[in-house]
């Protein structure tokens, strides 16, 4: 299989950058997998897990909060708002991750502001009951 460059930026840290085969995307559009060759694309990330694949059969899972991904001829760069590898959440991260969602929730005045809190919330949900916690 073809490969592709692959860069993972939080405000934090470089959490990833080299070559993979694949990478699953939580695009706000929906969930969007990224292959060499893919056609040039900018879109905005909503909260969920990304999933890369360097090795065929073994998906390393991320979870990020909003973001931005560049898919560009030189590869696919994620520049994340906030990103937790799969090994690094515990449950009272997860805990605080949706306390802060539901404070931007009942913070928001507009209601798309309302809607993307909403979804965060439940997309956090869905990642706590995924992980088992």
């Amino acid at each position: 299989m073809a490969t592709f460059t692959f860069e993972l930026v939080s405000p934090e840290r470089v959490l990833f950058s080299g070559e993979v085969d694949a990478v699953v995307l939580p695009a706000t559009e929906g969930d969007m997998t990224v292959l060499a060759g893919h056609s040039p694309v900018m879109t905005t990330l909503k909260t969920g897990f990304l999933v890369v694949t360097s090795t065929p059969g073994n998906g390393r899972r991320v979870l990020v909060r909003g973001g931005f991904a560049d898919i560009s001829q030189n590869g696919l760069t994620v520049l994340a708002e906030r990103a937790l590898p799969e090994e690094e959440i515990t449950q009272d991260i997860l805990d605080q991750e949706i306390l802060t969602a539901e404070m931007h929730y009942d913070a928001a005045t507009e209601p798309a502001a309302k809607h993307v809190a909403e979804a965060a919330i439940a997309q956090l949900r869905e990642a706590k009951a995924a992980l088992n916690f």
